[in-house]
């Protein structure tokens, strides 16, 4: 007969937690659109992207800086719901005022947005491109402000945004759009999964981004670094939702950049040893979630800025 100090002895373990190094950050995310041109015109006189590199089918885009964006013509591609892939990129601004900058300049140009939030942590603005691929642009709240759970996860929610106070930064500041601000980033990732747990297994067991939020049974958020998040995952297109089809517009995939060569091959270690199938690209390593949604591995310091 088995005692309860004997089945206790014999429960299963978690798995050891390998964290991805802390100055883990992402590159560029990759999107497919339908009509190059009319991208083109949009990221720039809307949000003020600069054209880092342009061909005829391709472009990157970006702040001066590295690239945070890169854009791949497919003709036809279509906006497909339902489906695995793209909630919305993030794109982090420097600050308070340089959100308000771009909030009057989405005003100026009667920009459709899609909404407002204020995430304790941040401050964000919502809209979507012609291909109706989902973009946020926020300014992060100091670290110091950040309140954390008695769990050690993060407090987030999405109150409304004080859109007048943000507007109020502008007083003094009556300077000609100029566009997007250096230092200018991709801050964060957040995609449609299929389903949370074997996401979770991914991108935390796996990859080693560390659990810093879970709403309820439908999203999850993970970062390196105590980041707030790095990318956000949820099942809001519905549970076991299939991947886009071959000629939807959307995310084609997105850059986590580790700091150096040594702390690659130990995500790629990992990643080998779980039998995740990877694909040698000119950006890096390209691996896929269990959602099939696409992430290339990168070291710093052979990736060009």
């Amino acid at each position: 007969m088995t005692t309860p100090e004997t089945s206790t002895s014999i429960q299963p373990t978690q798995p050891a937690h390998h964290p991805i190094h802390p100055n883990t950050t992402l590159g560029p995310v990759s999107l497919t659109v339908a009509q190059l041109d009319r991208s083109l015109a949009f990221y720039q006189e809307r949000l003020g992207f600069q054209v880092h590199q342009l061909t005829d089918n391709m472009a990157r885009l970006g702040a001066g800086g590295p690239d945070i964006l890169v854009l791949t013509e497919q003709p036809g591609a279509r906006h497909v719901r339902g489906t695995t892939g793209l909630y919305h990129f993030a794109v982090l601004v420097p600050s308070r005022l340089e959100l308000a900058r771009t909030l009057r300049r989405l005003a100026e140009t009667r920009t459709p947005l899609q909404g407002f939030a204020d995430h304790l942590v941040s401050e964000a603005i919502y809209l979507a491109d012609p291909d109706g691929n989902g973009i946020e642009i926020y300014r992060d709240r100091p670290r110091a402000e950040w309140v954390y759970e008695p769990n050690q996860q993060i407090r987030m929610a999405s109150d409304p945004l004080d859109i007048e106070g943000i507007l109020d930064e502008l007083n003094g500041h009556d300077e000609p759009w100029s566009g997007l601000a250096a230092g200018t980033k991709l801050g964060h990732m957040h995609l449609h999964v299929a389903h949370l747990d074997d996401t979770k297994h991914f991108y935390v067991d796996i990859l080693g981004f560390d659990l810093m939020a879970r709403f309820g049974p439908s999203a999850l958020f993970v970062s390196a670094g105590g980041y707030h998040h790095h990318i956000g995952l949820n099942t809001w297109a519905g549970v076991g939702a299939p991947p886009p089809p071959a000629d939807a517009a959307g995310l084609r995939d997105f850059v986590v950049l580790l700091p150096n060569q040594a702390e690659l091959e130990r995500v790629l270690e990992r990643v080998r040893g779980a039998g995740i199938a990877t694909e040698e690209t000119p950006a890096g390593i390209l691996v896929r979630d269990p959602s099939r949604n696409g992430i290339v591995l990168a070291a710093k310091e052979v990736t060009k800025e």
